[in-house]
């Protein structure tokens, strides 16, 4: 495994390649003390690490196998998903239970028992810091109202799927996108009324992940095994457009207003896309792209990659490597955790 310094100077050095001078990529980096909190699957812990050196500040440990991870608005916690086994095709019980990690104390400061909703895996917030996660055994999308407090899920709908993975929520917490691995489909629940039948469609086959537009009209869904990205009315569920993109597209993420980044763990490249699906660029990775977090206020992503057990800093307006560093072993979903200010 490369060495902490070793992936940072090759990431200075991918951007002197390039044409980029040491010090403008260091200035489109994060400053101060901007921190990275990482959910390392298979390390059993989330790792807290200052962007620009690497350091590593903190590591809290979990029960075995924590996968997915949302912060609330305040940035005062955190809460991890317990899947509780290493990969979906894994057999087992898993996990039922949600983790509150206190990012101040950077400590687990309680564990929300979710008996009997187990594999707990995809895990969203609402702009009223309502927590919601998906327990793919059960096929049930919990709620919690105050997850800062909560004891237990204080609502649940099912999620109309098997298998349900992942989900993509709307900002108000009304709509709820959840995937189905095995069903091959997308469903449009409603979180807050478990009354409302679900809108059900099949974009192809394996779709894991999605995201919405940044007006909330248009759903994103790469469907896995067929290779594609495939947009979605968000409203009706109907398919609008589909376009083939080789490889597999583990996770795709709305950019801004105009563009997509997808991952594909088959090459090893991260893609933009148009939100009509037209590809834009490219960049091949030394790791696995597992997954993406982004920068709130600067246009940087930060790329979770197996294999090599690091994280890659993107500038997304040069599209380049910027910067990187090891973490435990298997990182996943992760959080940027800006300084104040």
């Amino acid at each position: 495994m490369a060495t902490r310094r070793a992936v940072i100077m090759a990431a200075g050095a991918g951007a002197l390649a390039s044409g980029v001078p040491t010090s403008a990529a260091g200035a489109a980096g994060p400053a101060g003390s901007d921190v990275l909190a990482v959910v390392e699957k298979s390390g059993h812990a989330v790792g807290f690490y200052e962007t620009t050196s690497g350091r590593l500040l903190r590591k809290v440990a979990l029960p075995d196998y924590p996968h997915e991870m949302v912060v609330d608005s305040h940035r005062r916690f955190a809460y991890v998903g317990h899947y509780g086994v290493r990969m979906s095709a894994t057999a087992g019980e898993g996990g039922a239970a949600v983790f509150v990690v206190d990012l101040a104390e950077r400590t687990l400061a309680r564990t929300i028992d979710t008996r009997p909703f187990n594999r707990v895996h995809g895990m969203g917030i609402d702009d009223r810091d309502r927590l919601y996660a998906l327990s793919e055994e059960k096929a049930m999308l919990l709620g919690f109202d105050t997850p800062s407090t909560d004891q237990a899920p204080t609502r649940a709908v099912p999620a109309h799927g098997v298998k349900t993975h992942l989900f993509t929520l709307s900002k108000d917490g009304e709509r709820a996108y959840v995937t189905g691995l095995l069903s091959h489909t997308v469903s449009l629940v409603r979180p807050h009324d478990a009354s409302a039948p679900p809108l059900v469609v099949t974009p192809g086959q394996l779709p894991e992940s999605s995201c919405l537009s940044r007006d909330e009209k248009t759903l994103f869904v790469g469907a896995r095994k067929s290779s594609a990205l495939v947009a979605v009315d968000a409203r009706t569920m109907r398919v609008q457009r589909s376009r083939k993109v080789g490889g597999d597209p583990l996770r795709v993420y709305t950019v801004d207003d105009d563009r997509l980044l997808a991952t594909d763990i088959a090459a090893n490249t991260i893609t933009l896309y148009s939100t009509a699906l037209r590809p834009i660029r490219s960049l091949k990775l030394d790791g696995i792209p597992a997954a993406v977090s982004f920068h709130p206020h600067r246009p940087l992503a930060y790329v979770s990659q197996l294999g090599t057990n690091s994280v890659a800093v993107v500038d997304l307006e040069r599209f380049a490597v910027v910067g990187g560093f090891d973490t435990g072993l298997e990182p996943d979903s992760s959080a940027l955790l800006p300084t104040a200010g």
